[in-house]
């Protein structure tokens, strides 16, 4: 069943009449063009995505919770958290969501709590329910906001994972996510570049492929807290078929000697003092008993055994998101790095 649609111009979108359609690719000015594609978007866009109520989570720092992990024509691409910085100078978005109809309804929780613009958005990395919301900052403060990711993510957001992941949020949500369009990143950051937003300083770490190879954290220096994006989850896989598991290990080694936080603010879960913690925990069950398996010359399905009786993964298997449809697979990719390091 076609999802309802929600923002119809009909009357506009059918005033060009026939004629004006019938000569479209050859009569009519570009001016035309332009607001014939206009309407035809708007005539296409999906239902608004009801409102989630933020949660504070330091002095500064807000975030809108996802209770859910993966995208469903029910939750409308409602998969990851959105998290929000609240300064002197404007309003610091970290991650906007994953589609202009997400990105709009995070827009009007800031709302509630400041009139202050919009300044600048974060993108942690290039899977889309995170940074497809780019499009709703940009209507709403122009083309001109700051948005910034690492040069990897950037071109990846330019290239083939843009229109996948826009393609894929259509198709995982029944078209409830259609209107988006890909805005990229316009600014690109290094390990190590520092904002300064009057009361706050953002600070951005990089230390190699976690999640993927273009993760950045941002430390909210002020506030003792840092986002980690998917870097790591909270009672979720996270998706590993672009990362490494070492690369993670490594990762928050830097981390957590680097970024001193009280608070740790991961894209899926809830944020704590224990997520590095409780990531590295089922990474290290899943990777030592491949790492094991290799060692002894045994194959994929001994390694994939020895990953779910082992205590550190099976203590999570019950509430953590995604377990049973994920683990084996990201127990595969676990086994090929360790095969490949081994040699």
């Amino acid at each position: 069943m076609t999802h309802p649609l929600a923002s119809i111009s009909r009357r506009r979108f059918l005033g060009l009449g026939a004629g004006a359609a019938t000569g479209l690719g050859v009569t009519l000015g570009y001016p035309r063009i332009a607001a014939f594609a206009a309407d035809l978007e708007d005539f296409i866009k999906g239902p608004p995505v009801p409102d989630i109520a933020p949660q504070q989570l330091s002095e500064h720092v807000w975030m809108i919770y996802s209770k859910d992990g993966f995208p469903t024509p029910e939750n409308q691409g409602m998969m990851s958290n959105i998290t929000f910085v609240l300064t002197r100078k404007g309003v610091v978005f970290l991650d906007p969501g994953g589609s202009l109809q997400i990105g709009e309804m995070a827009l009007r929780q800031v709302r509630k709590l400041t009139d202050k613009p919009v300044v600048a958005v974060f993108n942690s990395h290039y899977h889309g329910d995170h940074w497809l919301a780019n499009h709703a900052c940009v209507d709403a403060f122009g083309p001109d906001l700051p948005i910034y990711a690492h040069p990897l993510t950037k071109n990846q957001i330019e290239g083939v994972e843009g229109s996948s992941w826009r393609s894929l949020m259509e198709r995982w949500t029944n078209q409830a996510t259609a209107g988006t369009r890909i805005v990229p990143p316009n600014q690109i950051v290094e390990h190590g570049a520092e904002f300064d937003y009057g009361d706050l300083t953002l600070r951005v770490h990089h230390y190699g492929t976690a999640h993927t190879p273009g993760d950045i954290c941002v430390e909210v220096v002020q506030d003792k807290l840092t986002f980690v994006g998917d870097v790591a989850m909270d009672r979720r896989i996270a998706n590993m078929d672009d990362g490494s598991y070492l690369g993670t290990f490594r990762f928050y080694d830097e981390l957590e000697k680097n970024a001193p936080s009280r608070i740790w603010v991961p894209g899926h879960g809830h944020p704590s003092d224990q997520v590095l913690n409780w990531n590295r925990e089922l990474f290290e069950g899943i990777y030592d008993n491949c790492v094991t398996t290799v060692k002894e010359g045994l194959g994929m399905e001994v390694a994939r055994d020895r990953v779910i009786k082992d205590p550190r993964v099976a203590s999570r298997a019950a509430d953590t998101l995604g377990f049973d449809a994920n683990i084996g697979k990201y127990t595969s990719i676990a086994y090929l790095e360790a095969e490949k390091e081994a040699f």
